[in-house]
């Protein structure tokens, strides 16, 4: 199964699932968007062993392109794991203290956004694609864990994961206008005269919001894999019929 793995120390694990030709449905991980739930099932079983946690250990939720999230207990255990009815509803972050728990989150071109604080055990996941980007998702994420959880910002380390490049994402005029009115985002953006197009780099516009929220830039790393053009990669984009990526991270007892 392949998988690349961000973090893997005696705190963390973290790390993201690659499109897999020799697993059922090419390793895709969505209940959602998958032929039989059986083989996501399986995939997810294969994950779990791979670090030695049960898939009942996963929290996944029902991502609707939102700016909501959601602080994970073990009350919340096994939501949307083996089922998409029992996922936590309308939700696009997750994020918990609470150790043995596999947040998750999917993604085909979206942005993944994982974090962790070493200092007090916090770990999260967020979805963002460009919807989520321009409701400023991580910065409302960022600005309620600062405010309300009072965690430092400068002990958060950032991993954003794999993407649709700035290349592949083309855009009309109404999104370029969203992107525009963040007021942060212009050096992300081109002009494609050609096409009449506009691109953005959405990794480029998380990690400025990431930094926006205190995160320190040293301790933000980009995936620079393209889900479009790297084989490897599920993009909806490509292929409305795509599979997704799963993006976890555990904390370790």
């Amino acid at each position: 199964m392949k998988t690349t793995i961000y973090v893997n120390d005696e705190k963390f694990i973290a790390g993201i699932t690659l499109k897999d030709e020799t697993e059922l449905e090419n390793n895709n991980m969505a209940l959602h968007a998958c032929e039989t739930q059986e083989h996501i099932i399986e995939n997810r079983k294969k994950l779990a062993a791979s670090f030695h946690c049960e898939l009942s250990d996963f929290v996944c939720a029902n991502q609707t392109h939102s700016s909501n999230f959601h602080r994970v207990t073990s009350d919340d255990k096994g939501k949307g794991a083996e089922q998409i009815g029992t996922a936590i509803a309308n939700t696009d972050a997750l994020y918990t203290y609470e150790p043995n728990l596999v947040l998750c989150s999917f993604t085909a071109d979206c942005v993944p956004v994982i974090f962790y604080n070493e200092i007090n055990g916090l770990i999260g996941v967020v979805h963002s694609g460009w919807q989520g980007t321009v409701k400023e998702i991580t910065c409302k994420l960022f600005e309620h864990l600062t405010q309300v959880e009072h965690c430092n910002p400068k002990h958060i380390h950032v991993q954003i994961g794999a993407a649709l490049s700035q290349e592949k994402f083309e855009v009309d005029e109404d999104v370029y206008v969203k992107f525009k009115n963040l007021g942060y985002a212009n050096d992300f953006i081109y002009y494609n005269d050609q096409t009449c197009k506009y691109h953005i780099d959405n990794q480029q516009t998380v990690k400025k919001q990431c930094e926006l929220a205190g995160i320190p830039t040293e301790q933000i790393k980009i995936d620079q894999t393209c889900t479009y053009l790297d084989p490897n990669g599920f993009s909806y984009r490509q292929d409305k019929k795509s599979g997704r990526h799963l993006n976890f991270i555990m904390r370790k007892e």
